[in-house]
Parts: C-alpha cells; sequence; structure tokens
C-alpha cells in the first residue's frame, strides 16, 4: 500500500515506521503524502486508539528531509512546501484527537526533529540525537520547529539550538524537556507501548480534549481557559463521563471500551 511506510496495528496502537533506512528516513515528497494517508485512516479506524511513530533501522528516526529536493525551489516554492508539510502532516499530528508518540531511535534532525515534536509524547533510545541545524544550509525550520522547540524547551535554549545547528543527546533532551522517556535501543518500542497503556485505559473523548484543551494554550485565535471551560462541559454529555463516575462511586475499574 505504501512506498515509504510500513503500518501495523495491534492492539489498539497503529505503528508507522518510516522506511527508508538507506536516505536515513528523510522525508521528500513521497514520505509526506504517505505520512498524511496513514494519519487520515489511523484516526478514522476504531481499532486503532494510539499512533506511534518510529523509523526503520538502528542509525536513524528522521535525518532530515531530502535535500536534493531544494534546489529546484525558489521563494514560493520553497514556502509551499513548507506549508504543504505543515497542512498535511505536522499540524495534523499536533491537533489529532488520538494521542500520537514518536519512537526516536537514532538521529531526529530537522524535519526529523520536527516530527518527533508536532508527536504528543516522545520516548528515545539512549543512542538518539536531536537537532535543528538547517541554519548549516542557510535555512530555517519550515515545518514547525521555531515554534514547537521553544514551547517545549524555552527561548533561550531553542535560539541556541537553532542558531548553532548543534545536536543534543537523549539524556540532555530529556533534561530540557523535549523527550518524555529514555530507553534501551531494544527497549524502545516496548517501552513505547508501555507509555501508552494508562492513557489506553483512559476515555478516548477524554484523552482527545486533554490534548485540544492544552493545544488551546499555543493558538492565537482561542482563549485557553474558555477553550477549557467548553471542553470540560463537553465532557458532561458523554457516555464516558457517566461510566467514570459510576465505575468511581462504585468502587470498580472503569471500562471505557467496549
Amino acid at each position: 500500500m505504501y512506498q515509504s511506510l510500513l503500518v501495523n496495528t495491534e492492539d489498539l496502537i497503529c505503528t508507522i515506521t518510516i522506511n527508508r533506512p538507506d536516505k536515513l528516513n528523510a522525508l521528500n515528497r513521497t514520505v509526506i503524502e504517505e505520512l498524511s494517508q496513514a494519519v487520515d485512516a489511523a484516526l478514522a479506524d476504531p481499532a486503532t486508539g494510539a499512533v506511534v511513530i518510529t523509523g526503520a533501522g538502528p542509525k536513524a528516526f528522521v535525518a532530515g528531509a531530502d535535500i536534493s529536493e531544494f534546489l529546484s525551489l525558489d521563494t514560493s516554492g520553497g514556502a509551499a512546501l513548507a506549508q504543504k508539510g505543515q497542512d498535511m502532516v505536522f499540524s495534523k499530528i499536533e491537533n489529532a484527537s488520538k494521542p500520537f508518540v514518536a519512537a526516536v531511535n537514532g538521529f531526529a534532525l530537522g524535519g526529523g526533529c520536527e516530527l518527533a515534536m508536532a508527536c504528543h509524547l516522545r520516548v528515545a533510545a539512549e543512542q538518539a540525537r536531536f537537532g535543528q541545524p538547517e541554519v548549516n544550509l542557510g535555512l530555517i525550520p519550515g515545518y514547525g520547529g521555531t515554534q514547537r522547540l521553544t514551547q517545549l524547551i524555552g527561548k533561550g535554549k531553542a535560539l541556541e539550538l537553532m542558531m548553532t545547528g548543534n545536536m543534543i543527546d537523549a539524556g540532555e533532551a530529556k533534561q530540557l524537556g523535549l523527550v518524555n522517556q529514555v530507553t534501551t535501543a531494544e527497549n524502545l518500542l516496548p517501552a513505547t507501548y508501555t507509555l501508552l497503556q494508562p492513557i489506553l485505559a483512559k476515555g478516548p473523548q477524554a484523552i482527545s480534549k486533554v490534548i485540544a484543551a492544552v493545544n488551546a494554550y499555543y493558538a492565537t485565535d482561542k482563549d485557553g481557559f474558555a477553550e477549557e471551560v467548553r471542553l470540560f462541559g463537553e465532557c458532561f454529555g458523554t457516555a464516558e463521563m457517566k461510566e467514570g463516575v459510576t465505575a468511581f462511586l462504585e468502587k470498580r475499574k472503569a471500562a471505557f471500551r467496549s
């Protein structure tokens, strides 16, 4: 079905693997288009409760964009490339109604770091490396990196990393708040799936509203507090809320998924 992706769904988790190890899983037009399709399919699939994105091979999650596509672009073409990527993949993931977790198995540079940051959570192998080295090409991040890196680690450190183009290792990334967990390469996917288990045990509508409320904090067209009030109110009209409260009062475990 896909040229550049491997997709597998099991136990409510859809794992999307970017499968270009000979190119360090670099993002090109085909990968962006297929990622968009795979994300749409996962969001529409009732058998999918969460999505994990990772890279094939031991070296890279995604080591950036396919730079060979750049020289043919002018100003408008570059802007269109960035806008298309943001609309088709990065913003779609960030605003998804289901949780997305990046399982970072190696280099997450440029567009790869941006892809990881678009996910709601990040688990990194010990050998993972993160960076936004676009200045080395006379460029800046174009898939949301200037915004999401600043949100995650703060203005000062984000500016340092983007202006120097330096990489950081998994340990520093965790210390800065860029990743949630660090584990061994062998345990990367098991640790990622384990992280998702308590999330998948909760009500999917409530999880979706948590994502939406947190994202509203950063949206220029929304009042985050007002959005929280609205979403909180909506919870009271769901069967999930009735099941959760009833289960609490009856001192039993809530059954949110049939």
